[in-house]
């Protein structure tokens, strides 16, 4: 089984303070900060814990992780005990040069979201203007050296925009995308998402940006993987970003990092409770009180899920083990984490 004794990565989410209301939020953010958080000697302890399973990626994210005082701090001891880390800040007025020089020395990535090309589209889902500051963040973060990944996440209104999203990208300079598929949970609303028909149009979209120098990853649609090894095919947002960019220069990457929720992939609330994936509001347990890795390694759920004992098409689809469906989303839906994924388009 892949994953079986350690994920590939840890979200730690240290804080649901936030500049920022998105609506379609997963975290359901707040303006301060709660009482309950995982202190910094907590902190501290759990990245100790979380280094027991290897050299594996821990991402600190939030809310806005910039808005704890401590965020660099542990980020450093993060560092100092051999783990891979990472910050996912909200794009926000916290995005200073001052933070990016220090998110540089600390951290070896940074996602920063991009929710439409458009700034009225990015700004209407995000508020407060923070289109510029997700632009700024992101030529900081490249201008000073730091592995930039940019987050979009697929709704009404930046489906149309996908292939000004992918000629955006080229022109800053962004080498990895990671394009989120929507849960309805936190303030997640289905009236945001995409019909389901056009999903496998995205799908194959990705596909074809994947050609263009681009790292192309999916969150919650794990279908995306199946997708690659066949090849995908053409569709209209497809002709459009050829005719951006003219026709692809590279060839599609094949390779495939089988993870999905609780399955290589492990979420850390900022109190301390332990779910699959931040999409996944099924409490494992709390570091407080066990181990991680023992929660991780030990869960019944999660050991199920790894070992692809699924229900519906996903427990009878050839491709169950590089695929395996959303586990978010079946939770979403059936209430069941186990069903099949109601948005799969095979």
């Amino acid at each position: 089984m892949p994953f079986e004794r350690a994920p590939h990565l840890v979200f730690w989410e240290l804080t649901k303070s936030c500049p920022l209301t998105c609506k379609h939020c997963r975290a359901d953010s707040i303006k301060n900060q709660l009482p309950d958080e995982l202190t910094t000697v907590e902190g501290k302890k759990l990245l100790e814990e979380i280094a027991e399973f290897g050299k594996i990626v821990v991402v600190f994210t939030g809310g806005d992780p910039l808005n704890r005082e401590d965020v660099f701090e542990l980020m450093d001891y993060a560092k100092s005990l051999g783990l891979v880390v990472s910050i996912a800040p909200a794009p926000s007025y916290n995005l200073t040069e001052e933070n990016i020089k220090r998110i540089r020395n600390s951290a070896l990535y940074m996602s920063i979201s991009l929710d439409g090309a458009k700034e009225t589209t990015h700004n209407w889902l995000r508020g407060f203007g923070s289109y510029k500051y997700a632009i700024q963040g992101i030529k900081l973060g490249l201008k000073y050296g730091i592995q930039v990944q940019v987050n979009t996440v697929v709704w009404k209104k930046s489906y149309e925009e996908l292939p000004e999203m992918v000629k955006l990208l080229k022109d800053l300079g962004v080498k990895v995308w990671e394009v989120f598929f929507l849960i309805p949970v936190g303030r997640g609303s289905i009236e945001l998402d995409i019909p389901r028909e056009k999903y496998k149009e995205v799908i194959n979209f990705l596909i074809e940006a994947s050609k263009y120098d681009l790292v192309v990853r999916t969150v919650e649609a794990p279908f995306f993987r199946r997708a690659k090894l066949e090849g995908g095919s053409s569709s209209e947002l497809s002709k459009r970003l050829r005719d951006l960019l003219g026709e692809p220069t590279g060839k599609l990457d094949k390779s495939i990092m089988p993870t999905r929720d609780g399955s290589g992939v492990i979420f850390v609330s900022y109190n301390g409770e332990v779910y699959p994936s931040g999409f996944l509001p099924l409490s494992l347990g709390n570091v407080r009180e066990k181990s991680i890795v023992e929660i991780y390694r030990n869960s019944e759920l999660l050991r199920m899920i790894r070992e692809g004992k699924l229900k519906g098409k996903c427990g009878q689809c050839q491709y169950t083990n590089i695929c395996g469906g959303s586990r978010a989303r079946a939770y979403a839906v059936y209430n069941d984490p186990l069903e099949e994924d109601p948005a799969c388009p095979y």
